[in-house]
């Protein structure tokens, strides 16, 4: 259903949105704006760690027995990017790459203890940015927000 001119948010600049109110694109692309902020206050420079190396270290601390495959198919990434990641990762001393004792042909990814140490820190310090990004709405409108996100995520081609 299409905003009402009374109902559009107020934005700097002022400027008359048309039929961009209406895209899901534009407001992702708006509410990054402040979510790239605050991610940068609390994680990247802190950390010195970009969105996609936050990400994978959050994975690989939730995640036992994780393969690059398995990764790079949830970050719907290339593998050869990937492989860039964890070497850089690797480089940090943050995680550890070693064969499966299952299955030889396949390595595992798993974070070093300087990498399980950093990982602690980073759920902490994400903590404190999803409550300064998030602190405008109820907490029944994030989970509904996260529910409809999720929602459309699930339909994404692998």
């Amino acid at each position: 259903m299409p905003l009402k001119k009374s109902q559009e948010p107020t934005l700097p600049g002022h400027l008359n949105q048309g039929a961009m109110l209406n895209l899901l694109g534009y407001h992702l692309a708006q509410a990054s704006i402040p979510t790239d902020s605050v991610f940068k206050k609390y994680i990247n420079e802190p950390f010195q760690l970009n969105k996609l190396e936050f990400t994978i270290l959050m994975l690989i601390q939730a995640n036992e027995n994780l393969t690059p495959k398995r990764l790079a198919t949830a970050l719907n990434i290339p593998g050869s990017n990937l492989t860039i990641l964890l070497d850089r990762l690797e480089e940090k001393a943050l995680l550890l790459r070693a064969r499966s004792a299952e299955d030889r042909r396949v390595q595992d990814v798993s974070l070093s203890s300087k990498g399980k140490t950093l990982a602690k820190k980073l759920l902490k310090s994400s903590d404190l940015m999803e409550d300064n990004i998030l602190k405008h709405i109820t907490i029944a409108e994030k989970q509904m927000l996260f529910e409809l996100l999720r929602k459309i995520s699930q339909h994404r081609k692998i």
